[in-house]
């Protein structure tokens, strides 16, 4: 049984981190706002920056195996916590300086509204922790397991809590409800002056671009060995003809379609809402609780059959409800869609 979880949760986050090589792809508003503040009158669209990015992801999807990321992954982690960082400085700054915006904190004045945005935000959080199954704790299930899956746990959940609260409290408290789903987008926006010095975000700008790479090619990993166990030829050598002309098409056509998508498609974050309601939480919440009580089936008088259960009915009701309200949204936003936009719908 514990096989079979393990092949399921395997087969689950193949889908979830193709979604995250989207969302590397998908990350280059950054880049374009930096860009939109040095050249105003500039030719160069979101669509073009994603080229470009896809093309280094190509370069870069090329390294043969996980543990030769391992570096990378550490890397991302002191990049996420130094874009934090300056981006709690740059929103502090911004809510003190003369020109702070005016804040509104008021909620949506629809109760249907705010209850359909309450579970869409569950669902996009769902898809935040949901990075705690990390797949280098997968990928290293050697004795003691549990010890290392804890301790990867505990620490994943930490740097979340500390990243993700951290910029969202300071960006709430400078720009209310207004406040844009990236951030930066709210400290340089289009019209007036940018609410940061430009030497404080341009670093956080390339501390993004650099995590996001970091991202797409630790998650995109998981995918390209899952493809790789049929093109593949175990018997020959990871550099030989026979295996590196397969791995080398395979994985540049999938950074390729994920790239076209990205800049096909400006949803990102109606799309976190979907992924989060329908693929984080029954995989992350729901799943891990079914297969323990069919694994070690506590009995039913037991504490933790009641707690496992309860789990399951609960958020199997809120991924249903933050299913359908994620999905509203994205029908509501379609409104304004366009291919190849510059712009994001948030």
């Amino acid at each position: 049984m514990d096989v079979l979880f393990c092949d399921i949760h395997s087969n689950g986050n193949k889908y979830r981190h193709q979604y995250r090589s989207y969302s590397t792809c998908r990350g280059m508003p950054p880049v374009q706002i930096m860009y939109s503040n040095l050249f105003p009158n500039g030719a160069l669209k979101l669509y073009h920056f994603i080229a470009m990015v896809t093309v280094i992801m190509i370069l870069l999807s090329q390294f043969p195996s996980f543990h030769s990321l391992r570096h990378i992954n550490l890397g991302s982690l002191v990049l996420s916590l130094a874009y934090t960082f300056i981006v709690v400085a740059a929103c502090i700054n911004a809510g003190a300086s003369k020109n702070a915006p005016p804040r509104d904190y008021s909620l949506e004045s629809s109760a249907s509204s705010r209850v359909f945005s309450a579970f869409t935000s569950i669902s996009i959080i769902a898809s935040i922790y949901g990075n705690g199954i990390l797949p280098e704790i997968q990928a290293t299930l050697a004795p003691p397991a549990a010890g290392k899956m804890v301790k990867g746990l505990i620490m994943c959940y930490a740097v979340i809590f500390l990243t993700f609260y951290s910029a969202a409290v300071s960006g709430y408290w400078v720009f209310g409800n207004k406040s844009n789903s990236n951030i930066l987008n709210s400290l340089m926006p289009d019209e007036g002056p940018p609410l940061a010095p430009v030497w404080l975000v341009g670093p956080a700008i390339v501390f993004v671009l650099l995590q996001l790479f970091a991202i797409g090619l630790v998650y995109s990993q998981v995918a390209y060995e899952i493809m790789e166990r049929k093109s593949a030829d175990v018997s020959k050598g990871i550099f030989s003809k026979r295996n590196l002309i397969p791995r080398i098409i395979l994985r540049s056509l999938y950074v390729i379609v994920c790239g076209f998508f990205a800049a096909m498609l400006p949803f990102f974050g109606d799309i976190s809402a979907v992924v989060g309601a329908i693929g984080f939480i029954p995989l992350d919440f729901v799943l891990p609780m079914l297969l323990y009580n069919i694994t070690h089936k506590p009995k039913k008088s037991s504490l933790a059959y009641w707690v496992n259960n309860s789990i399951i009915i609960v958020f199997t009701c809120v991924g249903i409800l933050g299913a359908f309200s994620s999905i509203r949204k994205l029908v509501q936003d379609a409104k304004e869609f366009k291919l190849f936009s510059s712009d994001v719908v948030d």
